[in-house]
């Protein structure tokens, strides 16, 4: 119920009335019995309640009948969550996956808002139904944008495949933030990063993928992506068409699972997440690996906040989690120490570098990480140095009189 009014206020909704209703056995004209629904009645009139949402998925009969049996505008939680991407969504690319999205969900109810042409008539005498001919002519201009918006979306799903392979020439390791909705993905965001990407205590604040490369300890970088958030029974359109956006979670060498924590549902909206996840297929050739970032650890109680530390510090040592505050700053570091050690999966070289070749020097600290460094007694340069087998190889092609060898 929290969720649901949460969802609600995000639409900038005044909630006047809230209930929970328990259902043995769905009625499939309303969803609800008979009574329920006249109980329900009564109170969206004593609340003088322009719109009800119930939050589960209704089929286009049974929101017919239940905005006829109150008098109000009726919506489900698939429309609702629809309506606040289509507020929130600020790119080209968001306003067409949400508007796919849309009009794969209003495909179903066309015959709600054709009610006006009831007296149409077929010719030649013939008898057609209620609206049957605008109802078709809808559809098909439905169907015709729907192939659309999916041509449009493929040219940007091949835009981000070209992307990532120039990326892939700088072989920068990426990192993709996902989590429930409002667990603080964006506010990490900005702490990693130094952005000012917004970050509100709002449902769905941000949907619009935004990614920032950061340096990591010993000065290695990477590209930080921060994604749309998940929810429970996240409608499967969106999933459907949102997923040009979340390919860049199946794409990215580590995928930080943010947890609020302090939520009392935290367990849950884990396994959410996880149940989307498993719907984003891995990159080929790429292993998937998740870190989860418990975060909000300053909302926590002292004794609660000790046991949750200690256990965060357990998983730590297997590389399975991390205990933050993206608001104060707490744990971040360590944060960025166990990024490091999972996307570090390189092996070390030898390199003896010329004292007068600082370019060579340079080059290497630019594209990749030095972990050690030995001035000889000539001058020289002996560096222990992890790159990219992409970066590898292009330091072979630029300084071939400088062989690497294998480190320890």
């Amino acid at each position: 119920m929290h969720e649901a009014t949460g969802l609600a206020r995000a639409l900038d909704l005044d909630v006047r009335a809230e209930e929970v209703v328990r259902i043995r056995k769905p009625t499939p004209a309303t969803l609800f019995g008979a009574g329920k629904v006249e109980e329900l009645a009564a109170l969206v009139r004593a609340a003088e309640a322009e719109a009800v949402v119930v939050d589960d998925q209704l089929t286009p009969v049974q929101q017919r009948n239940l905005e006829k049996a109150w008098d109000a505008k009726v919506i489900d939680r698939t429309g609702l969550i629809l309506e606040i991407f289509g507020r929130r969504a600020r790119t080209k690319e968001g306003r067409l996956q949400v508007e796919l999205a849309r009009l794969e969900y209003e495909r179903s109810r066309l015959v709600r808002t054709w009610t006006h042409l009831e007296r149409q008539r077929g010719g030649t005498g013939s008898t057609g139904g209620p609206g049957e001919t605008q109802i078709e002519i809808d559809r098909r201009l439905i169907a015709d944008r729907i192939v659309k918006l999916k041509a449009e979306l493929e040219e940007v799903r091949r835009t981000r495949g070209l992307h990532r392979k120039q990326r892939q020439k700088i072989p920068f390791p990426t990192v993709a933030l996902v989590g429930y909705t409002n667990a603080g993905k964006s506010t990490l965001f900005n702490r990693l990063t130094g952005s000012e990407v917004l970050a509100k205590d709002l449902l769905f604040a941000t949907l619009d993928t935004t990614q920032r490369t950061i340096r990591l300890p010993q000065g290695r970088p990477a590209i930080v992506a921060d994604t749309v958030g998940f929810i429970s029974d996240l409608p499967h359109e969106l999933v459907e068409s949102f997923r040009a956006t979340l390919e860049e979670v199946g794409e990215a060498d580590l995928i930080l699972h943010v947890r609020d924590i302090a939520s009392p549902d935290t367990a849950a909206q884990a396994a959410d997440v996880e149940t989307v996840l498993k719907q984003i297929p891995a990159a080929e050739g790429k292993t998937r690996r998740v870190l989860e970032v418990w975060n909000k650890i300053d909302l926590l109680d002292d004794d609660v906040r000790d046991e949750v530390l200690g256990a965060a510090e357990r998983l730590s040592q297997t590389g399975r989690a991390v205990a933050v505050s993206a608001w104060t700053g707490q744990g971040i570091d360590a944060l960025r120490h166990a990024i490091t050690g999972l996307i570090d999966d390189e092996p070390e070289i030898l390199l003896t570098v010329p004292a007068h070749r600082g370019e060579v020097a340079a080059w290497l600290y630019e594209n990749g990480r030095v972990t050690a460094r030995e001035t000889a007694p000539d001058g020289d340069l002996r560096l222990t140095v992890r790159l990219h087998p992409a970066a590898l190889g292009r330091f072979e092609r630029l300084y071939p009189d400088i062989p690497p060898r294998p480190g320890a």
